[in-house]
């Protein structure tokens, strides 16, 4: 099996670092560069960061920002929000990112996806997906931040980017998000069960536990958390040490000691 990754999550606003509660309630956190620079110390196995207000306000991303993190940390960095276009794209990975997370562009245009992944490979092309429960079953995609409901389904959406190139899903359920209740475990078994590609698992994790559970109850290949280690509840180096103790593969840390 191979190992699970353990992903901070950093949502950018203005310069900042923020976190909210099911997309309301932001509050600042800290400085984007000093903290992914502490998660990669911890031994995190990537790092994410979203410009949350850059499809929303039609802008492009945040490449300051992702030129000074990626002079301080040598782990794979995958930059999201308000990546429009190849040149968007091409931009964001000259700046110093390894990955590209497209969400709002890509439903508007899916053949974005297709042409990032014949540009730059389909390992470049991560697919953000932001969903919720229909209450009539099934899930529903959002897009502009959790703002505009698409009446896509999200099965068929995360099949359609699979076919167009897109090299791995990072799954945030809007349910879950920031309420620290626990992984979104029916949505993820899904999505994971729909496609080949590698799946991140996004939104509600609120202990140690849930991580385990995660890779425990679902195919998910990866954990992607916020608020825990904004807020130095818990350290990368612990998420691991727990997950190696329950059998769970991981790449070690400096912080591991099982």
């Amino acid at each position: 099996m191979l190992a699970k990754r353990v992903i901070p999550c950093l949502d950018v606003r203005d310069g900042k670092v923020v976190k909210g509660v099911q997309f309301l309630g932001v509050r600042d956190v800290g400085d984007p560069v000093a903290l992914a620079a502490e998660y990669d110390r911890q031994g995190a196995d990537e790092l994410v960061f979203y410009d949350i207000t850059a499809s929303y306000e039609g802008r492009g991303v945040f490449l300051d920002v992702v030129r000074e993190t990626a002079k301080q940390v040598f782990i794979p960095l995958t930059v999201g929000g308000g990546i429009a276009s190849v040149e968007d794209m091409r931009a964001a990975l000259r700046a110093g990112a390894d990955k590209i997370s497209v969400n709002s562009a890509a439903v508007k245009n899916p053949e974005l996806i297709r042409q990032g992944a014949d540009l730059f490979g389909s390992q470049c092309i991560v697919l953000g997906v932001d969903a919720k429960k229909r209450e009539n079953g099934g899930y529903d995609v959002f897009v502009k931040g959790g703002r505009e409901n698409t009446g896509i389904d999200l099965i068929e959406w995360v099949k359609k980017a699979e076919s167009l190139g897109a090299g791995e899903i990072c799954l945030n359920s809007m349910d879950a998000d920031g309420t620290r209740e626990g992984f979104d475990l029916p949505m993820l078994r899904a999505v994971c069960g729909a496609v080949r590609i590698p799946v991140i698992a996004s939104g509600g994790c609120g202990k140690l536990e849930d991580f385990s559970e995660v890779f425990q109850k679902t195919d998910a290949d990866a954990a992607l958390a916020a608020s825990l280690f904004h807020f130095q509840e818990l350290t990368v180096g612990e998420v691991k040490t727990h997950l190696a103790a329950a059998g769970i593969p991981v790449r070690k840390c400096r912080e591991v000691t099982a």
